[in-house]
């Protein structure tokens, strides 16, 4: 909301500290976001007086005219230095080439001297401004520019020359002489604040502040009447949900042309265009009183047969076109209102028409039954509706617009729905200063004196004469709430002595009605006393209960000044819940690992979840934005993945290729009978690249799946959690048909399922390429989800405390020799249960593939096993015999054969000699085995290099 500091003064005493002035209201609540000033963009712009005027030699339709513009005078071949005001110099009138036709000889104008950056051009030089040079034109020498009210930013008159009056100063600077200089706040107008979203609402704003009066402005004579409005136009309202007050006035023979300096400026000042005095006193009415007004052609209205014309409040019909001011014509749908002429029918397609909810939209009006131009009696497709020539709240339709030729206006002045309006304006991108009044609310109790104040005014800027009273339907009004204010509470509440007459005041200020509170009661020394009946006004749709009185006495009585107190409640002690505690844990630890917290829209592209890929249950769908700021981000999220891939993209697309970022938030998804969506908590992680730079002692390597896997590990093993398992994830794809990618998202061979026990928390894996390249990814990334409420409930508050070992451990060796369907955890998993509470620990540390020594679709697992007793040291005669007992249980259950068995050993089954001690030679086995590993697997590393020999 843009705010005239010269504007305002006619309205209220306002500070001349224009500093301090915009502080206050920033205490009060009214943001100042810039503060500008007009005037200062015309800086090499004066009053200049036409000498001669003469016919260009080479161009009939300009004119080479002298123009002397007093101390700025200076010939095309002067030095800056010379265009001093008040030097002694004597010089020469400028000479001007000119286009205009509509001045003479002894005229004076505004003239932009060279060098002067002309304020309301569409020129691209210097940064969107044109700047004015000498140059010649058609072989003569210009050195300025005789200006226009357009050129100005004063108007829309292009047509000529701005002619000033004849005791115009030559050479004072046009801003000072047009008295243009002016100050413009521009402020930050919270939703709930419609009533400053005017002049008059930022009056009373002040007034309240600094306990002053405050006045409408400027004066408006009462117009000449005629007639009656109701003898002019009937209105129906067909819903009233849409539009709850619907007035028109009627203004007849008015001269559609220039707006008056005063009203041009004020206007301008605004941040509206100055287009001509019926469309600038509609725009003034709007930003002095913040009632949107339209202005139709009154004569390009259908009539009845009495000449009277009908306006209907309808809803749009699906399918339904209209072409709006701007010459574009548009299809509208059943949640657009519009504003229809009721004697002109159009017809409308039934199917289409099926579509509507309110079937209260089909035009059935007595006074129209026998029209003609509707034939739906012999054409059963057809339905008869009012033509439409608005839509509601937003923008007005090419076939009534005001014209230079119009003469008869009606003047629209209502309140629509605001939720209506806000669709209706963000789906068709149609912005404009009435839209954003309406989406935040228009008081309806006072649009018919708004309108009556802007017909008087169209009257006095174009001339006509008003119809006298309004044609007016109120459906419904508005019944205002009466609040109390018990001045105890309000102290009590607001930590300050804030004396009730002051708190009064303050609200009456505010235009509320205050009266104190019917008292029963005897005690003089009873609460009720200082309880108070608050009436808010009909502009203040924010004030509906007691608390909201609180803050309007707060903020105007000064925040600043409440006295600072420690607040009282000895012995509470605020505590973390034990959520809080994990959630904070799990932060934490993933910033302790090197992964950076991050935030992303909770609004989503609806094309996030097929592009990602993730299969969505049937039975989850994407929550809708009734009201959504663009199609981008008209749905809910249902992942977090797809934002922090935008994220990654970004960051490679800037030269960051080292990206680890995680999101703690919330997913969204409904279905079909649901009132509120289902909101699930989750964990959401992408890497990308590697840990760290390459350095002098240590080269980058880039972070895999089993990083990822790793930091699951490491998470859960913070939250005390059962140790998790990793089930490999399937995929469907095949590699050579890419019809069939959409059904994995990951991948394959790098994927799985996150479970703790029974629990499942999520997956983890590598993103598939294709779902990269849909979001613009140079880059593989690493990436896994978990369910942050099932975090939460797999982790244990208390950790069990384990004894530091007392007794040593005995190691053995497994080398197993086994299909690669068969995964490492089941094997873990039978050595465990073989082994019993002796085994204390398990280590996978090595993995060995080779189709020449091992066989197709074999691999080699080795396995380090600890043994070891919390009551005794264990013999080595105990540890052997249990150790063959889990080779016997591994190659029964997984029909695996452990490595060395070919040396003539009964599944490679430890031997004893007769003293019970290990045989030598088996010993010998174990060691060379182990060494034959090893080296068989450096072997093979070399031999897939091809370019390495072994020495």
């Amino acid at each position: 909301m843009k705010v005239s500091y010269k504007w305002l003064k006619t309205m209220v005493s306002v500070p001349d500290d224009i500093s301090a002035f915009a502080d206050r209201l920033d205490m009060t609540g009214t943001a100042v976001e810039d503060i500008s000033s007009t005037g200062a963009t015309m800086d090499g712009i004066v009053v200049g007086q036409i000498l001669t005027k003469k016919p260009h030699p080479n161009a009939d339709s300009l004119w080479v005219t002298t123009v002397d513009v007093g101390a700025n005078n200076k010939t095309c071949n002067d030095s800056s230095d010379n265009n001093i005001a008040g030097n002694n110099i004597a010089h020469e009138p400028l000479q001007i080439v000119c286009g205009a036709q509509n001045f003479n000889a002894g005229d004076k104008v505004p003239v932009a001297t060279v060098g002067t950056i002309m304020p309301n051009t569409s020129a691209t030089e210097d940064k969107g401004h044109f700047i004015i040079k000498k140059a010649k034109l058609r072989g003569i020498e210009s050195c300025g520019m005789n200006c226009s009210a357009k050129e100005l930013g004063l108007g829309d008159d292009h047509a000529g020359l701005l002619i000033l009056p004849k005791d115009a100063p030559v050479g004072m600077p046009i801003a000072r002489y047009l008295d243009i200089c002016d100050t413009v706040f521009d402020l930050e107008i919270t939703p709930n604040r419609p009533d400053c979203m005017s002049m008059l609402g930022v009056a009373r704003e002040v007034a309240a502040i600094y306990d002053v009066d405050f006045s409408l402005g400027k004066q408006i004579d009462e117009p000449k009447l005629d007639g009656k409005a109701t003898d002019c136009v009937k209105v129906v309202i067909d819903d009233a949900s849409r539009c709850s007050r619907y007035t028109a006035a009627i203004i007849r023979g008015v001269k559609v042309g220039p707006s008056p300096q005063w009203l041009a400026e004020r206007v301008t000042a605004a941040g509206a265009r100055s287009i001509n005095n019926v469309v600038d006193a509609t725009n003034y009415i709007m930003f002095e009183l913040g009632q949107p007004l339209h202005a139709f052609d009154l004569d390009t209205l259908a009539k009845d047969d009495h000449g009277k014309a009908q306006i209907v409040v309808r809803a749009a019909i699906d399918g339904e076109k209209f072409t709006t001011l701007d010459g574009i014509q548009r299809t509208l749908s059943n949640d657009i209102t519009v504003i229809s002429d009721g004697n002109a029918i159009l017809e409308v397609n039934k199917a289409n028409f099926n579509n509507n909810k309110n079937l209260d939209s089909v035009y059935r009006s007595e006074d129209n039954t026998s029209n003609d131009s509707c034939s739906n009696e012999n054409n059963t497709d057809a339905i008869c509706v009012p033509q439409a020539i608005a839509l509601a709240g937003v923008m007005g339709g090419l076939d009534s617009e005001v014209t230079n030729s119009t003469t008869n206006i009606l003047l629209e002045s209502a309140t629509f729905s605001s939720s209506h309006t806000s669709r209706t304006s963000r789906n068709l991108q149609l912005f404009s200063e009435a839209a954003g009044r309406y989406e935040r609310g228009v008081d309806a109790a006072t649009c018919g004196d708004f309108a009556q104040r802007a017909a008087a005014l169209i009257a006095l800027v174009a001339g006509g004469t008003v119809c006298e009273g309004l044609a007016d339907v109120y459906v419904n009004p508005k019944e205002l709430p009466i609040l109390n204010l018990d001045c105890h509470r309000l102290r009590r509440f607001i930590g300050a002595d804030i004396a009730s007459d002051e708190a009064v005041a303050i609200l009456e200020r505010l235009g509320c009605s205050v009266s104190r509170a019917a008292n029963d009661n005897s005690c003089a020394n009873d609460n009720s006393l200082d309880i108070y009946n608050v009436t808010p006004p009909s502009f203040r749709p924010d004030l509906e209960r007691e608390i909201d009185l609180y803050e309007e006495i707060l903020r105007i009585w000064g925040m600043q000044n409440v006295p600072l107190t420690l607040p009282t409640g000895a012995g509470r002690i605020g505590l973390f819940s034990i959520e809080q505690i994990r959630s904070e844990r799990i932060g934490a630890s993933l910033r302790a690992m090197g992964i950076n917290e991050t935030m992303t829209y909770a609004f989503a592209s609806p094309q996030d979840m097929q592009l990602l890929r993730l299969p969505v249950p049937k039975d989850q769908k994407a929550v809708s934005l009734l009201n959504p700021m663009n199609a981008d981000q008209s749905v809910m999220r249902q992942s977090i993945i797809p934002g922090l891939l935008r994220s990654v993209a970004y960051n490679l697309n800037h030269g960051v290729n080292d990206v680890h970022l995680y999101e703690a938030g919330v997913v969204f998804s409904t279905s079909e009978g649901r009132k509120l969506p289902r909101e699930r908590k989750m964990l959401a992680c992408v890497l990308c690249g590697s840990w760290h730079q390459q350095q002098w002692n240590e080269t980058a390597r880039r972070i895999d799946f089993f990083d990822v896997k790793g930091i699951i590990q490491s998470l859960l093993r913070e939250l005390n959690c059962q140790a998790p398992r990793f089930k490999v994830l399937e995929s469907k794809i095949e590699a050579n048909d890419e019809s069939s990618q959409n059904e994995f998202w990951l991948q394959p061979g790098r994927a799985a399922s996150v479970l703790v026990g029974s629990l499942q928390l999520g997956w983890v894996g590598e993103i598939h390429p294709l779902v990269l390249r849909d979001f613009d990814v140079q880059a593989s990334v690493l990436a896994f989800e978990l369910d942050f409420n099932a975090l939460l409930v797999a982790a244990n508050a208390k950790r069990e405390y384990k004894d530091v070992p007392q007794y040593p451990a005995v190691e053995r060796d497994i080398a197993i020799t086994l299909d690669t369907a068969i995964s490492c955890e089941r094997v873990e998993q039978v050595i465990r249960t073989a082994a019993g509470a002796l085994l204390y620990n398990i280590r996978l540390f090595d993995v060995y593939k080779n189709t020449e020594r091992l066989g197709v679709n074999k691999q080699s697992l080795a396995f380090a096993l600890e043994y070891r007793s919390s009551e005794r040291t264990l013999t080595a005669d105990e540890v052997d015999k249990l150790h063959n007992k889990v080779l016997r249980k591994l190659t029964a259950a997984t029909g695996g054969k452990v490595r060395g068995s070919e040396d003539g050993s009964e599944d490679g089954k430890v031997h004893e000699n007769e003293e019970g001690r290990d045989d030598d030679r088996t010993a010998k086995n174990l060691v060379e085995n182990a060494v034959k590993n090893v080296a068989e697997n450096v072997l093979g590393n070399i031999a897939c290099d091809g370019e390495q020999s072994v020495r």
